[in-house]
């Protein structure tokens, strides 16, 4: 290397020693007017391109340069393998990973001794894209081990492995800032982060710490750029991705949550539980088209069964709420049930969807293998007598609704439904009442159980009570929507005319 070019490289690297990126650029371009050839300055300014990342946090049209620079000094006969290795981690940050691992190939044809940080792009790279693959996981664990192999002969992977364990050098101050987040003392754990983040710069789960304590006290925004400026130092770091969500769904900006999860699934894409958090967001969003279709991918993926039980549960209460598609909801349900046959809740959701769909001989089935589980449970018998009813088997329905008075007093459902079946089926008037007495005394806000117990009262003559009764009804009501206030104004207008 001639005196000249180490002098140029010498102040470059001063340069970057002070944080003067942009200058270390503006000496690499004026050398280059003089001299357009110089290959050698062409990587340096790509490679200095690549830097200022650390200083400027929307950085990518500062990439885009970069690999300009890099393919001029392709062209201009410089050292491909570092050329397209550094291309293949710009392309990493730009989020294009198929494109970053063709350039790690096109490096390693121009080299192999010096090739562990190459090898180590390509794990990564392999790794996060195609990890359900045997093959290519496989593929993966080779490229890492290859890393590990070449990383004596390739002088830049040394560097960056040294640069890594400089860690020990911060240790006792982490531990320090890990003591004071427990203590609650954010404000001198925001001081000790940032200085660990100007003793080595560039080392992304600072960041994302730093990032988390500004969430826990409410700074969102600046907990955002925290995870910007760690998902751009590595576009492939989960906690990254993680903690920006978070914020996101904390501020209540569910557009940008969901962008960044789609940016995240682009990723990883066989990650269940992040196509089932993005399904919440869209439903929240009341997008629920889209909510749905994640359901299905977290179910079809089916990390474990108990979660993956309880996202089918989910997408079954979505299909038979709101889309209104019961046959969608009792696959759904019925899914859930082949991975946890014995959890209850299966049963009692099944079970209401058979009855929505009329089909009363499923639902019956699925009611009485419930009350195997649970003989006493007072729900179960509560929808078999609300079944039965439908049904128009009376003496079945108030049988039922009897046992799960018996076994919950206090299940005011249970108590009210009874009632209205000796009101409006059998005209017992009295018995009517005081079952709706009962569902009152059990449940004080129970709009619909003041309701029945006015009509239960009007029909005895009682005008003045079931006015009283009505009115409570309507009040509760304006807070609950259990029933249309327009019924209930009418019938209480009715009432003395």
């Amino acid at each position: 290397m001639s005196s000249d070019i180490k002098n140029i490289n010498k102040e470059i690297d001063k340069f970057k020693r002070n944080g003067e990126i942009q200058k270390a650029i503006e000496f690499c371009q004026t050398i280059l007017l003089k001299e357009p050839n110089r290959f050698d300055l062409h990587v340096r300014l790509g490679d200095l391109y690549m830097d200022w990342h650390l200083d400027v946090y929307q950085a990518k049209q500062y990439i885009d340069r970069a690999i300009n620079y890099f393919n001029l000094a392709i062209k201009n006969g410089a050292d491909r393998a570092q050329c397209h290795y550094m291309m293949a981690q710009c392309l990493k940050k730009k989020d294009r990973y198929t494109d970053a691992l063709e350039e790690a190939n096109n490096a390693l044809r121009f080299t192999f001794f010096k090739s562990s940080r190459i090898h180590y792009l390509k794990h990564r790279l392999l790794k996060v894209l195609f990890f359900s693959s045997f093959k290519t996981k496989f593929q993966s664990n080779v490229e890492l081990l290859l890393s590990y192999l070449f990383l004596p002969f390739d002088k830049e992977a040394k560097k960056e492995f040294f640069q890594k364990i400089k860690i020990v050098v911060i240790l006792p101050e982490l531990i320090k800032a890990f003591y004071l987040c427990k203590l609650k003392d954010f404000d001198s754990a925001i001081e000790y982060y940032t200085k660990m983040i100007d003793k080595i710069p560039g080392f992304t789960p600072l960041y994302c710490l730093l990032g988390d304590i500004y969430r826990a006290i409410g700074k969102h925004e600046e907990a955002i750029i925290e995870y910007k400026m760690a998902r751009w130092i590595d576009s492939l770091c989960f906690s990254a991705y993680s903690g920006l969500v978070q914020a996101y769904e904390e501020m209540g900006d569910y557009d940008n949550a969901i962008s960044t999860y789609l940016k995240f699934i682009s990723i990883h894409p066989n990650n269940a539980i992040l196509h089932s958090n993005i399904a919440n967001l869209y439903f929240m969003k009341g997008e629920y088209e889209q909510a749905v279709s994640h359901y299905q991918s977290a179910v079809t993926l089916n990390p474990k069964q108990d979660w993956t039980s309880i996202v089918a549960q989910t997408l079954g209460y979505v299909q038979q709420n709101v889309i209104k598609n019961t046959d969608a909801a009792i696959e759904a349900f019925q899914s859930a049930y082949l991975l946890t046959p014995k959890e209850l809740d299966i049963y009692i959701s099944l079970g209401s969807a058979f009855y929505d769909k009329e089909d009363y001989k499923n639902a019956l089935i699925i009611y009485r293998r419930a009350l195997e589980l649970e003989p006493n449970n007072a729900k179960i018998h509560c929808n078999l007598g609300y079944l039965y009813w439908g049904m128009g088997e009376l003496s079945e329905a108030i049988k039922e609704y009897e046992l799960s008075i018996k076994y919950d007093v206090g299940y005011a459902i249970a108590h009210n439904n009874l009632g209205v079946i000796y009101l409006d089926d059998l005209a017992h008037i009295q018995k009517a009442s005081d079952c709706f007495r009962a569902a009152i005394s059990a449940n004080p806000n129970y709009a619909l159980a003041y309701y029945n117990l006015a009509r239960a009262l009007s029909i005895k003559g009682e005008k003045v009570e079931a006015a009283k009764f009505f009115q409570i009804a309507y009040d509760i009501n304006s807070i609950t929507n259990e029933i249309d206030p327009a019924e209930i104004q009418d019938r209480l207008n009715n009432l003395f005319e």
